[in-house]
């Protein structure tokens, strides 16, 4: 039963990735996907991988684009939503019900693609057909896409079972796993991916499959968020120094979410183009008409709002936000980093991991272990391209990390809920270690915010059909 239910979701895979030729030229009919053929051939194989990526990307208000989008910033203080729609204001009130569809979605959707990168692990590993190129290749794609799912489902949620297999009788019933048990098996799952994958992007110049720059880049995020400064600051040396990525000059920094642009690190190709769509972002919060636009999702501009955290010059301001004035004189502002709302030649891919991103991990990680004037070098770097000037040297770690937070916040707005994350990892500075960032900086602009509020419930759905789940503090 396990192995018919096993190769059934690889035929499904393949199926997705036929879909796009771009990924890979095969298209074997779903009649002769026997057991025996998937791991096989190496393009079937192959198929059976890069199909992921495709149905990652393949349909709105899923995991890897709209959800994860508009979850961290309605959460955190980045974004307002101007429509009526409940499920989502439950997010900008920090008030997610168990029954919340998108949640629903957010743990559904990784927990999909793991048990497919299991699968693909498996069959791999079981191949004895396979060339070696493709097999070292296919295994270190599984295990960098496992654990970057995994990593945003300890954010999301804290403790969350951990499959790494694909025996569903036995995963079904899982308890949760602590969370720092998880953050091991991330770790380990792409120290390994970083030894397995090429250093060259294996599609023709297409920036749209993990390389060892993409596992180190997570590699480093995942040490930082677990306190080890000294290995995130080295696998971020390791980007840095990647021939494959480099900053985009300032008169450049409309070109940074173009599809392959030098700053891109992993992005996800355009798949669903019907209607003229590059990527679910931009058709989204891209205005369809500039002359007079009109988006839902618009940047916080109360007192604490991010609009008014740019500083005068900014070139992400002028460059990455866009805005119009109501009739009542009111400037509203909408995020602008993907320029499509629809056009028919593909431009834009959404970005996954960027390369600017190493920059400011390794700020972060030099100023932790009290490097200030290099870890403040880092953070003017980011800031030369953005038009701005040199930081003061910081006097301590403390003052250091307020000007990390300020430049993580403006440079990584409205990608994959980085300011979300980073209000609930940092340590509050009240000296309340039951409290975090969070907790100092969202009750300013929301009256409702509860510590509680810094995971979200296990979907409803989740704890009926597995009786070993726990809910988490707060949704009872």
């Amino acid at each position: 039963m396990m192995k018919a239910l096993q190769y059934i979701l690889i035929a499904i895979l393949i199926a997705s990735a036929t879909s796009c030729e771009k990924f890979v030229a095969v298209d074997p009919p779903i009649t002769e996907l026997a057991e025996s053929a998937v791991f096989v051939s190496d393009k079937t194989a192959t198929a059976a991988m890069v199909g992921i990526y495709s149905d990652m990307n393949a349909y709105n208000y899923t995991f890897a684009n709209e959800i994860t989008m508009f979850m961290g910033p309605f959460s955190a203080d980045e974004f307002n939503y101007e429509a009526t729609a409940a499920l989502l204001l439950e997010f900008k009130n920090n008030a997610v019900q168990p029954s919340n569809t998108y949640n629903g979605l957010a743990w559904s959707g990784p927990y999909n693609y793991i048990y497919r990168c299991n699968a693909v692990i498996e069959g791999v590993n079981a191949s004895t057909t396979l060339s070696t190129a493709v097999k070292t290749q296919l295994l270190g794609e599984a295990k960098f896409l496992r654990a970057f799912c995994y990593f945003y489902l300890v954010n999301l949620y804290g403790d969350v079972p951990l499959i790494l297999d694909t025996d569903v009788l036995k995963n079904t019933n899982l308890p949760r796993t602590a969370s720092a048990q998880v953050y091991t098996s991330i770790i380990a799952d792409l120290t390994e991916a970083k030894s397995l994958l090429a250093t060259a992007y294996p599609t023709g110049g297409e920036r749209t499959r993990p390389t060892k720059g993409a596992a180190s880049l997570l590699l480093s995020r995942a040490y930082l968020y677990t306190g080890n400064y000294a290995s995130a600051e080295s696998e971020a040396d390791a980007v840095i120094a990647n021939a494959n990525y480099k900053l985009l000059a300032s008169a450049d920094i409309n070109k940074v979410f173009l599809k392959n642009s030098t700053e891109t690190v992993w992005q996800l190709q355009s798949v669903n183009v019907s209607a003229n769509k590059n990527t679910w972002e931009g058709y989204n919060m891209t205005p369809s008409n500039t002359a007079a636009p009109v988006t839902n999702f618009r940047l916080t501009r109360d007192t604490y709002g991010l609009v008014n955290a740019f500083e005068t010059g900014d070139l992400r301001k002028s460059n990455w936000t866009g805005s119009w004035v109501t009739a009542a004189k009111v400037t509203l502002t909408y995020p602008y980093k993907y320029k499509v709302q629809s056009n028919a030649a593909v431009t834009e891919y959404s970005m996954v991991l960027r390369f600017a991103e190493a920059y400011l991990i390794r700020a972060e990680a030099r100023i932790q272990q009290n490097k200030l004037a290099l870890g403040k070098a880092d953070l003017d770097v980011i800031r030369s391209r953005a038009g701005l000037p040199a930081l003061a040297l910081p006097a301590s770690i403390a003052a250091g990390m307020l000007q990390v937070e300020k430049e993580r916040r403006i440079e990584l707005f409205a990608e994959w809920g980085h300011r979300w994350f980073d209000l609930k990892r940092w340590k509050s500075l009240t000296g309340d270690a039951t409290k975090s960032r969070a907790d100092d900086i969202l009750p300013l602009s929301k009256t409702t915010w509860k510590s509680s509020a810094a995971l979200m419930p296990i979907p409803a759905e989740a704890i009926t059909s597995n009786p070993n789940l726990v809910q988490n503090p707060g949704y009872n």
